[in-house]
């Protein structure tokens, strides 16, 4: 999950509660979903959050939240930007792959250091989140007195958007003292060489020019010209992407940062070929929630008066209002920088929280039956255990991955004949390149933290029951989902034999018959690999993992491994 680095004591400064302890700040932010998992060398509160709060990526966003939360702060505001003095004219030569800008000022901000590591870490958080490491959305910070903006027809300052040749115009890029064409960025310049795949199969590249000449190059890199220090009062924020959409909110929660900072917003001018925009968009929407469905989901009876206070306790608006048949529902109005509300769940969900779901009281569901546990469950413990007897140490997961991880870095393909190469169930949207799909086995998982922990003791005997599906038409889903028993034993002499061993031993604790005959695998060495059949089914893959796998994970040890289905030991 994301983490980001917080202050505390800039956080009761921010909130105004300088009585708050360490103890009662960790309380509360758990409150609002966000949990401590520990502090940074510097002493900063290190604080993992659910990637649909973004406007909770810096310092102001989460206090924001703390003080609707201690009742400081009620209902929606919204600042009032002064009109544009600024333009942004997007020329035709704009590379087809990234079109779309956005942008505003941001008058009399005031930056001190700890400010200032706010503002870079909230665009820094926002690339690898929303903007998806940059490819949909990009951010650049400018020091607005070191722009100089083309005389406009209507008399506004106007910098452009075009697209540029790749040995075009020079500029100094930020963390460096000489000149560069944007070839020679992506060629030379660590930062270039990182983000060079963005953007080196464009025939033109993007690029922002004032009067003076080339000043950013997105999404590589901003130029040294107008660097943000803590001596900067008037910025220039501008984004690039693929999706206006996506910008638009990005710098929403941008300035909402940087006006809790004090600053004035600015609008800017967007002139399209086509068409021309005021930015930014500051406008709210609205969804309607029905009261019976609130009080149905929080299983608690509520006043229309504690639903709007509760609406209000979270940073929202609501009003009544009836439906044709006389049902009460509720009109919600949603702040710009709330990325995450697009069904009434998400609204529920802040409402129980401002209600407080530790202050929920338990109680029977109404219902004539007693829970008991699922067989597949059994099942699931009993292997489970006899894993841990085995010597193995137990993981959970996430479902959610990359193709990257589930596939390229084990050396398989989707729909390839091979253990763990299904189709993959995609996400439409995801947050995150890192989050794209549902894996289709455990193994990139159990490989993914022993990469994290190579910094740890061997041997490292890791497993995993959990969960992973597949495209299968056959299904009335259209999707196969299973539970897989992954296992890796990890150090310097480890080899078939050993996850042999305990694979026998697990199959013969369920009096399962187990065979292993040659098979070949991408991911395993040729030779080295068996298919895993029990009681006459093929069910999995064992075998020692190639040597190709383990440099891709940065593993200096030997690592054996196998998985199978679950319901194979049923």
């Amino acid at each position: 999950m994301p983490t980001v680095d917080i202050d505390p004591d800039e956080l009761r400064e921010l909130t105004g509660h300088d009585e708050k302890g360490d103890e009662d700040l960790k309380e509360d932010l758990f409150g609002l979903g966000l949990e401590f998992e520990g502090r940074t060398e510097e002493g900063t509160f290190e604080l993992e959050f659910a990637p649909d709060r973004l406007d909770r990526l810096s310092v102001e966003g989460i206090a924001r939240s703390l003080r609707y939360q201690y009742g400081d702060a009620r209902g929606i505001h919204v600042p009032s930007p002064n009109s544009p003095d600024w333009t942004i004219a997007v020329d035709e030569s704009v590379p087809d792959e990234r079109p779309y800008v956005t942008g505003a000022v941001i008058r009399d901000v005031k930056l001190d250091e700890d400010g200032l590591d706010s503002l870079i870490q909230l665009q820094e958080k926002l690339h690898a989140t929303m903007g998806r490491k940059r490819a949909k959305g990009a951010i650049g910070i400018h020091d607005l007195t070191m722009l100089k903006g083309s005389p406009a027809t209507e008399g506004n300052p106007t910098i452009e958007y075009v697209g540029v040749e790749p040995d075009g115009d020079r500029f100094v890029p930020l963390d460096s003292d000489a000149e560069m064409t944007p070839a020679e960025v992506l060629e030379n310049h660590q930062t270039g060489q990182t983000y060079a795949d963005l953007v080196s199969e464009y025939e033109r590249y993007p690029a922002i020019y004032d009067d003076i000449g080339l000043f950013s190059f997105p999404p590589v890199i901003n130029g040294r010209r107008t660097e943000v220090s803590t001596d900067s009062r008037d910025l220039f924020v501008e984004m690039t992407g693929t999706d206006q959409w996506t910008i638009d909110k990005m710098l929403n929660i941008v300035c909402y940062a940087l006006a809790a900072r004090g600053a004035t917003i600015e609008e800017v001018t967007v002139e399209y070929p086509d068409r021309e925009l005021v930015r930014p968009d500051l406008s709210t929407k609205t969804k309607t929630v029905a009261h019976d469905r609130i009080e149905t989901i929080l299983g608690i009876g509520l006043d229309p008066e504690d639903v709007i206070d509760l609406a209000e306790r979270s940073g929202l608006e609501a009003e009544r209002d009836e439906t044709e048949d006389g049902d009460l529902v509720y009109e919600v109005t949603i702040p710009p920088y709330r990325v995450d509300v697009l069904h009434p769940l998400d609204i529920i969900d802040d409402l129980g929280r401002a209600y407080g779901f530790n202050d929920l009281e338990p109680r029977y569901p109404d219902v004539g039956t007693v829970g008991g546990r699922h067989e597949r469950s059994r099942l699931e413990r009993a292997v489970r255990e006899g894993l841990v007897g085995l010597g193995f140490e137990d993981l959970l997961n996430f479902h959610m991955i990359s193709e990257e991880e589930n596939y390229d870095r084990l050396d398989i393909s989707p729909g390839e004949d091979a253990y763990g190469a299904g189709e993959p169930p995609t996400i439409k949207g995801p947050y995150s390149e890192d989050f794209t799909m549902l894996r289709t086995w455990v193994m990139p998982s159990l490989l993914m933290v022993l990469e994290r922990n190579t910094h740890r003791a061997y041997p490292q005997n890791l497993a995993e029951i959990g969960f992973a599906a597949e495209i299968d038409d056959s299904e009335n889903t259209g999707v196969a989902e299973g539970r897989r028993v992954g296992a890796v034993l990890a150090h310097h002499d480890t080899g078939y034999e050993d996850a042999k061993a305990r694979l026998q031993a697990l199959a013969r604790n369920f009096d399962a018959d187990l065979e292993t005959p040659p098979t070949d695998h991408p991911t395993f060495i040729s030779g080295r690999t068996a298919a895993v059949v029990i009681d006459g089914e093929e069910a999995g893959v064992i075998g020692e993992v190639h040597p190709k796998v383990l440099v891709e994970h940065d593993l200096e040890v030997p690592v054996s491994a196998f998985e199978f289905d679950l319901e194979a030991l049923r």
